[in-house]
């Protein structure tokens, strides 16, 4: 334990907060360093983080020979815990990058830009509630265009072309598409970053249909009193679910119509014929039974010809019975993931879609 007794001179430790743990280690023994002025130094030259200088002068340590082998166990772990706590305390708050300011700006302005979405598709599905099912499909036939095999496909608008949503499986979603484009208008003239894609708004629109046929059930459940099944919905509503749908935000339309022969008329197929086609995009009888609010506009029609299959009539049930809940979390929370993994198939998210530059203050013009 001679070791401070070889350090006749003092010098200045100059470094970083991301040098090696042991010089941090150092640092926090002043009970082994007596100080005098500092003189020389040391720094990372590979560190990306701001410097923070903290000064350790070192000088001849003379020890006692009966004390000297007795450096107890709690001035180590003192000295560690003062290295520790200094360390988390410069990551968490005092050194925040320039990227991650801006990064934290992006996603304020997409947050906003979202909440400002899913108020004017509230407000125009309430004075047409009756379109909510055609909403849901519009959604479902959009997305389920995606081909495993080319990456082609998929949520990307092109049911917005006319020689799409003219098609057979798409004859009576025009009306719901109408209320996309109206509702594109606006959101286009309050858009700071570009406007939306059709993508994006298609998606979001089956979304703010779901939550309000939620929202409808737990009025029902409350007597028709808005204010308390409101109040209900927020106690039991899966609100928190919506979470990793609303991050897929930030799709690119598609500039052609998607091929065709992807889509079954829904109303006309057999169950067979809707289980191969989830089949092929990775879905199975669970999530076939959870999507019958999204194969027509009867859903009890479609659940009773859901149930004549063994493999799906299971599903039907359970979903049935939660939906009698005050919760319906079964139901909800199953419905809410499988159209966060139709409603990205095959699409790259682009996130920092929809995000502006901020306007620079010019300092020149400031008067102190």
């Amino acid at each position: 334990m001679q070791l401070f007794s070889l350090l006749p001179y003092s010098f200045h430790l100059h470094f970083t907060l991301s040098t090696t743990m042991a010089l941090s280690f150092l640092s926090s023994l002043p009970s082994f360093l007596p100080l005098l002025p500092p003189q020389t130094a040391f720094s990372s030259p590979t560190s990306s983080f701001p410097s923070l200088t903290v000064k350790l002068r070192c000088a001849h340590v003379k020890t006692d020979a009966s004390n000297q082998d007795r450096i107890s166990r709690r001035d180590v772990l003192q000295g560690f815990g003062g290295t520790l706590a200094l360390g988390l305390m410069v990551n968490s708050d005092l050194m925040v990058e320039p990227a991650y300011a801006a990064d934290l700006i992006q996603r304020r302005q997409r947050s906003e830009f979202l909440s400002s979405i899913k108020s004017t598709l509230y407000t125009a599905i309430k004075k047409n509630p009756d379109i909510v099912p055609s909403l849901l499909t519009l959604a479902l036939n959009d997305a389920v265009t995606y081909d495993k095999a080319t990456k082609s496909g998929g949520p990307n608008g092109s049911i917005r072309f006319s020689s799409e949503i003219s098609r057979p499986e798409n004859a009576k979603l025009s009306a719901a598409m109408s209320l996309i484009e109206e509702a594109k208008k606006e959101i286009d003239s309050y858009s700071k970053g570009g406007p939306i894609s059709y993508a994006d708004l298609i998606q979001l629109a089956a979304q703010s249909g779901v939550k309000s046929t939620f929202l409808a059930s737990a009025i029902r459940k409350c007597g028709g009193n808005e204010e308390k099944g409101s109040l209900l919905y927020s106690a039991y509503g899966s609100n928190g679910q919506w979470g990793l749908f609303e991050r897929q935000f930030g799709r690119s339309d598609a500039e052609a119509p998607d091929p065709e022969g992807r889509v079954p008329i829904w109303e006309k197929a057999s169950v067979q014929e809707m289980k191969e086609k989830l089949s092929a995009i990775g879905f199975g009888p669970r999530q076939l039974a959870v999507l019958s609010a999204f194969l027509g506009p009867d859903q009890a029609a479609t659940e009773e010809l859901l149930a004549s299959d063994p493999d799906v009539f299971p599903w039907v049930q359970k979903y049935q019975r939660s939906r009698e809940t005050v919760s319906q979390t079964d139901y909800e929370v199953d419905l809410i993931t499988t159209l966060t993994k139709i409603s990205s198939l095959g699409q790259q998210i682009n996130y920092e879609a929809y995000s502006y530059p901020v306007k620079k203050v010019d300092l020149s013009k400031l008067k102190l």
